[in-house]
């Protein structure tokens, strides 16, 4: 097992630590070259993890207005899924993708082979599930590499001590980092978080975010004689020690922009959360551990507070959106999705168009925050620039576990609380291979364990 040490058991020591990391990397700028600083080298990729979000992370990395790039490695644990991506990639983007057989990896420890095909200074992408992430973001910055990982980037209070030690290291060899949290690279809501900040709605009295649609995150009890390991991780958002269930995975994004337009993390949550509809229509019983409504509460060091609800039932209203209301007015986050332009202010609570103060108009070659997040973090790789999204990753993950967690045990539970957690769901997932067990074990029905709010109380399962 892979010790954790320990870190500021605060919110106020955590903070101030984690700010002398972010302090930290101008002089790291200083001290070590930077590979592609020139400008006109070719950045190489590896791409780890081919599902349909590496897919889409690496047809970014190679459409960067500031190139070259090549993709020249892929791993995954699927080979239908390495070999799906490595096709759709090959057609569009011919003269980048030079990944012959030989740089083909399958296997858990596919990372390290396909890492290994890169240089100092090249980048990595990780797009497997978030409990992989702090194995191959390890190996990176031992090998020197740029970083590319997406969110959530832990799943519990271990995990996430670990990724902030991780964090201050790449900062340390002045490594790039970049998190897929894309709402942070939206042009729209950032001018929105600089209008908020600068008074222009009052105080923040009130948050508001919605994730509500149709199933999802459910799964149906594993074959007889199917790898079981390979079973949960194929279906991640089914199980808490993979993804952190569709709480994490898919609430984030509007957790993290509200609180970045904010500019605080709240310091509790409390949340309440519901199975209701766990069958199909032909009566199969759905195994996964996710609730399918979920409502919580996150308080600020302020007071002020911040709900979020999600939903993921057929035939019921769906909303997709975020909200903020002040003193002065209210504001429009995303209209529709994660980030959703175009942000607004409105000088009443109402968002009509006759109180319309200010909305969002972003030029066309900057509308992509997937683009832009690229852009971004390139950029700073060829002009040495310091960039590490790995902490604020790694905080808004623990921000959403907080919620996730308060409603999955029916108890308060503070910034403190998950911090410092010692219920790690999968601690020995960098010893992992095909052959292993896996981390979480359904009974003689074939159900796996699942939130029991007010019995289990300290855990979540």
């Amino acid at each position: 097992m892979n010790t954790v040490q320990p870190l500021p058991t605060s919110r106020r020591e955590f903070l101030k630590s984690t700010g002398r990391i972010a302090a930290a990397s101008a002089l790291a700028g200083v001290a070590l070259p930077q590979v592609h600083a020139a400008g006109n080298e070719t950045i190489q990729v590896a791409l780890v993890g081919c599902g349909g979000r590496g897919g889409g992370a690496a047809q970014q990395a190679l459409s960067v207005k500031n190139g070259p790039t090549k993709l020249v490695a892929l791993a995954d644990v699927f080979p239908d899924r390495l070999n799906g991506t490595f096709n759709s990639l090959k057609q569009r983007f011919a003269s980048q993708v030079d990944v012959p057989k030989d740089r083909q990896f399958v296997g858990f420890d596919a990372y390290k082979q396909a890492m290994d095909c890169l240089k100092p200074g090249d980048i990595a992408i990780f797009a497997t599930p978030p409990a992989f992430r702090w194995v191959h973001f390890t190996y990176a910055i031992a090998k020197g590499l740029n970083v590319f990982m997406e969110k959530p980037v832990t799943v519990d209070g271990p995990a996430t001590r670990r990724m902030l030690k991780l964090a201050e290291e790449a900062t340390a060899k002045n490594l790039k980092v970049g998190v897929g949290l894309m709402s942070r690279h939206s042009r729209a809501l950032g001018e929105l978080a600089k209008r908020v900040q600068d008074g222009e709605i009052g105080e923040i009295l009130l948050m508001r975010g919605y994730r509500m649609h149709g199933p999802g995150g459910f799964t149906m009890p594993v074959r007889a004689g199917a790898n079981e390991l390979l079973y949960q991780v194929q279906r991640f958002h089914s199980f808490l020690w993979a993804s952190g269930g569709i709480f994490s995975d898919y609430y984030i994004h509007i957790i993290d922009h509200l609180c970045w337009i904010k500019n605080a993390w709240p310091v509790k949550a409390q949340a309440l959360g519901g199975r209701h509809y766990r069958q199909t229509r032909n009566g199969q019983t759905y195994v996964d551990q996710n609730l399918d409504v979920y409502a919580a509460e996150y308080t600020f060091a302020d007071g002020s507070k911040f709900y979020f609800d999600g939903r993921c039932m057929a035939g019921c209203h769906d909303n997709f959106s975020s909200a903020l209301h002040g003193s002065k007015g209210m504001a429009i986050g995303s209209r529709s999705g994660d980030c959703g332009p175009p942000s607004s202010i409105f000088k009443s609570q109402n968002p009509q168009r006759a109180d319309l103060l200010w909305e969002s108009k972003i030029p066309a070659d900057e509308r992509d925050p997937y683009q832009n997040e690229w852009n971004d973090l390139v950029d700073a790789i060829r002009n040495d620039k310091p960039y590490n999204e790995a902490r604020r990753g790694a905080e808004a993950s623990l921000v959403t576990s907080m919620g996730r967690m308060a409603a999955h045990t029916g108890q308060e539970v503070t910034f403190e609380d998950i911090l410092n957690s010692d219920h790690e769901f999968a601690p020995d997932v960098d010893k992992l291979t095909a052959d292993s067990p896996a981390p979480l074990v359904a009974d003689a029905t074939g159900k796996y364990p699942v939130p029991e709010p007010g019995i289990k109380t300290k855990r979540e399962y």
